[in-house]
């Protein structure tokens, strides 16, 4: 969902050719569909995630990216653990918003789960994206 967020965010403002945005998991099952629920929730905000298939975090993704926003503490340690190099580049998502926490993964839950679980993701979108622009405007 943060990607769908994130991808519709730079459409809006005319950014979507200039950036790359890729959604990728750290114990993720390759080729996974998005859940039904994520696909409802973003299809209400307009979002068409239906494509989306997962895909485990590899070292050539983290070596092109120029910043790493993960929803967990346990996210950012693994690719700590795996991937050294990406350790200064990868961040939890809800430090953009000053304070960090993990953000709770609605899958096994309800709609409204996933709703509020898009409620949060979209606030802290919009609390660091001067520094989600800022990650790929620098080069």
């Amino acid at each position: 969902m943060a990607e769908g967020l994130i991808r519709a965010r730079l459409a809006a403002e005319g950014r979507q050719d200039r950036v790359s945005v890729a959604s990728a998991g750290t114990w993720a099952d390759d080729a996974r569909s998005a859940t039904p629920n994520a696909v409802a929730t973003m299809a209400e905000r307009g979002i068409d995630i239906a494509d989306h298939r997962s895909s485990e975090i590899d070292a050539a993704q983290l070596d092109s990216a120029d910043l790493v926003l993960v929803m967990t503490g346990g996210h950012r340690e693994a690719i700590a653990a795996e991937f050294p190099d990406a350790r200064d580049k990868t961040r939890l998502l809800s430090s953009l918003a000053g304070r960090e926490w993990d953000i709770a993964d609605p899958v096994g839950g309800s709609l409204d789960d996933y709703r509020a679980t898009a409620d949060e993701l979209l606030r802290l979108i919009d609390a660091g994206w001067a520094e989600i622009v800022g990650s790929f405007t620098a080069r």
